[in-house]
């Protein structure tokens, strides 16, 4: 019988929120470290404190960091020499590891025993260092001169050893008299043999030819169209020494054999061991790439409390950060505070509302995942379920307007919420008519309000924030600019810059409003700089109620 696995959030909300972007920008360089974080999990309410301890790790791993950079450096060059090798010391059991394979766990152990002392260097946590793995080393590594090289060393067998003796005295045995063989020849026949006991004829030194073939002590090895090489016969003594030693080759692969059966039951016997090294290693890979991405991205430590609220000041998004940087822009940090009820995000588009509305996905499920957040300061209360409702692609490819889309994924947060929910949703019935629009995003806060969740909803509906229950958070946008310095930046700029340009001049922060007459029609300013006539702007200001 299968056990259900609890989720927090599908494939499109770990993408949507910056998740995923996030994991794939730390520089995990182990294939154990690659391997957990392919299945890491969520911390859930009632878990508060084992994230703590995540946390907590991230946080003691950023000092690490901090005050060691030269040995953390040298530490991520170890842990790019790691090679997967668990299938091999899982094999070791029913199995005779090969040469390479036995190597390549010598060498596995090396690089713990140099990740164990850089740990310790820097006292790291027990929990990330490897243990001792001397003994299985010394096994492996007879001699103990510690080099990245394997070798089925004579210390292994004496019997190996003499084998090796006794086929070394018989090759030298065979090649003094091969090269008494050489000599008669060369003296009798004034033939030059190279070291290798053979000669190479011209086709046209006929002559040179029949004196060879008529020679018993050579044969031909080897012919093209323009030569014919000659070896020398080896005489019936030879023959039965090279036979002799044929025998003890045998002998000797029959006894490499053994000792590789034996030090492969060796491995097998430190399995375990083995394995939960790869593990810890795997762990110290993660917490570090979490800290030094902290580090690089400004992130800090979350507070983690027992009410459900997702709150920060200064958030930044970070895959939209990065973008902005690349343009040489300045990004405008932007401060929340949601608990249990409605809050919707209004304002024009370019306002950049749908990004605060993945900043706030962003801060609350990387904390949920035990990361640290690209904030000043967030407190955050731990949910049982997250998702957001955003366009998607994909759905339209399948032949789902964005309707037809929004109102599938709209289904499957109704059937999936449950107490201590995050539901983000943009801009949700922007691809039907304006009236039943209207009424569906009005019936759909209705609906939300009376439940235990923190749902944060952008749209062009202004009128749904009428509502005393539902909180109102406007984008500043240009409710502050200099439109006189604006216009004059903007008048000889073609339209790609006055795009840009008025992008500069927006304040994405966000601001309560408490009264609708409050809001700012940023849609008609924006919509005048960019030319739209005059007369089309005073008459939909008419307009507006």
């Amino acid at each position: 019988m299968s056990i259900a696995v609890k989720r927090l959030a599908n494939q499109k909300t770990r993408r949507e929120t910056g998740l995923d972007y996030v994991v794939s920008a730390m520089n995990l360089l182990t294939p154990f470290g690659s391997k957990q974080i392919k299945e890491q999990k969520p911390f859930f309410p009632g878990q508060e404190g084992a994230l703590e301890e995540e946390l907590l790790r991230v946080e003691k791993m950023v000092d690490t960091a901090e005050a060691n950079s030269r040995e953390i450096g040298v530490l991520q060059e170890t842990f790019m020499m790691l090679k997967d090798n668990t299938f091999t010391i899982e094999r070791s059991e029913n199995s005779v590891l090969s040469v390479v394979e036995i190597f390549e766990i010598k060498n596995l152990l090396l690089l713990m025993e140099k990740i164990r002392g850089i740990s310790g260097r820097i006292e790291l946590p027990g929990e990330f260092v490897p243990e001792d793995v001397t003994e299985l080393l010394d096994v492996l590594d007879p001699g103990g001169d510690r080099l990245n090289t394997f070798y089925i060393y004579d210390s292994f067998s004496e019997k190996l050893a003499e084998l090796r003796k006794e086929k070394k005295q018989m090759d030298r045995e065979i090649r003094v008299r091969q090269k008494a063989l050489k000599s008669e020849i060369q003296k009798t026949y004034g033939l030059v043999l190279t070291p290798k006991f053979d000669i190479t004829v011209s086709r046209s030194d006929e002559a040179g030819i029949k004196m060879i073939e008529e020679i018993s002590d050579l044969t031909k090895s080897d012919e093209d169209y323009m030569s014919v090489t000659y070896t020398l016969v080896p005489g019936e003594d030879v023959q039965e020494l090279l036979r002799k030693s044929d025998d003890i080759s045998a002998d000797i692969e029959e006894e490499e054999l053994r000792v590789r059966e034996i030090l492969s039951k060796e491995i097998h016997k430190h399995a375990e061991l083995l394995l939960d090294n790869c593990d810890r290693i795997g762990k110290l890979d993660i917490v570090l790439a979490k800290a030094l991405y902290a580090i690089s991205h400004h992130c800090v430590r979350p507070e983690i409390v027992r009410e459900h609220v997702v709150e920060f000041t200064d958030g930044r998004h970070l895959q939209v950060e990065e973008i902005i940087k690349k343009k040489g822009g300045e990004y405008c940090p932007v401060s929340i505070s949601l608990s249990d009820g409605v809050t919707c995000i209004t304002g024009a588009n370019m306002g950049g509302k749908t990004i605060s509305l993945k900043l706030t996905g962003m801060v609350a499920i990387l904390a949920q995942y035990g990361y640290f957040v690209p904030c000043k300061s967030a407190r955050v209360g731990l949910s049982n379920f997250m998702q957001i409702l955003i366009g998607d692609s994909q759905s339209i490819e399948r032949g789902l307007s964005s309707f037809g889309s929004e109102m599938e994924e709209l289904k499957e947060i109704m059937d999936n919420s449950t107490d201590r929910s995050l539901l983000l949703i943009d801009e949700i019935a922007s691809g039907t008519n304006p009236v039943e629009g209207l009424a569906l995003t009005k019936s759909i806060v209705d609906y939300l309000k009376g439940k235990a969740f923190i749902s944060l909803i952008t749209t062009h509906f202004e009128t749904v924030t009428a509502d005393k229950d539902v909180v109102n958070m406007q984008v500043t946008g240009l409710a502050n600019v200099d439109f006189d310095k604006l216009n004059r930046e903007i008048r000889y700029a073609n339209r790609r810059e006055r795009i840009g340009i008025i992008q500069k001049y927006m304040d994405y922060r966000l601001t309560r409003v408490d009264d609708a007459a409050e809001i700012p029609k940023d849609a008609l300013n924006i919509a005048k700089m960019l030319g739209i006539d005059d007369s089309i702007i005073e008459k939909a200001k008419q307009y507006i109620v």
